[in-house]
């Protein structure tokens, strides 16, 4: 064989490694699920003269395209923030069943808890604004057609600012509104340090 030939055969089997571990890799990369508030009210806010009560619409995206979530138990946590400083007290918990979501799939739950310890008189800053926080907390399993991975942690949380009227205050980008992501410090996505080692040992073991 040719000193020329030598070289395309062992770019061809680079090449052929580097796919292969591309294709590894995408089987195991996993993207955490995305979590956002689209609703959250609190209807003291308005005047009324009856218990505080949140009302949430909380909304899960499946952001795999070739990946199921099982969700356990989902732990909702509401905080109610007096000031601008870190800290909160508790004024409530709910939580949501489990469940199941396809690929690329997104799934709205609402509910609604008593809120302990705000009322309308002291939960309207100068500005017209209050600020709550809410911390979501569960375990998920991912789920591919050959495989089902372990139980991973899966902890988020957002300060959510409501107006004079209890409603939440939405961001907005060229006139739309959207809701408030909840997000993690450790938010990177679980599979990429995967991809990297598969690849890594792949083109190590090639020119061993």
């Amino acid at each position: 064989m040719s000193q020329g030939a030598k070289k395309f055969s062992a770019c061809g089997c680079l090449i052929s490694t580097i796919i292969a571990a591309i294709v590894i890799g995408l089987a195991f990369w996993i993207l955490r699920p995305k979590c956002t508030i689209e609703d959250f009210d609190i209807f003291t806010l308005h005047g009324s003269n009856q218990s505080t009560v949140i009302h949430y619409d909380i909304m899960l995206k499946n952001r795999n395209f070739n990946k199921g979530i099982y969700y356990d138990t989902l732990n909702l946590t509401f905080y109610y923030k007096p000031n601008s400083h870190d800290n909160s007290f508790l004024i409530g918990n709910d939580t949501i069943s489990p469940f199941y979501q396809g690929y690329r799939k997104s799934t709205h739950r609402v509910g609604g808890v008593e809120a302990k310890g705000v009322k309308s008189e002291n939960a309207a800053l100068p500005n017209g604004k209050a600020v709550f926080r809410v911390e979501l907390a569960t375990e998920v399993r991912y789920k591919s057609p050959l495989w089902k991975s372990k139980r991973h942690s899966l902890a988020l949380g957002a300060d959510l600012k409501v107006d004079s009227r209890g409603s939440l205050i939405k961001g907005k980008d060229k006139g739309k509104e959207y809701g408030i992501v909840l997000v993690s410090a450790a938010g990177r996505s679980m599979g990429c340090f995967k991809v990297g080692g598969i690849l890594g040992i792949l083109i190590f073991i090639h020119f061993l």
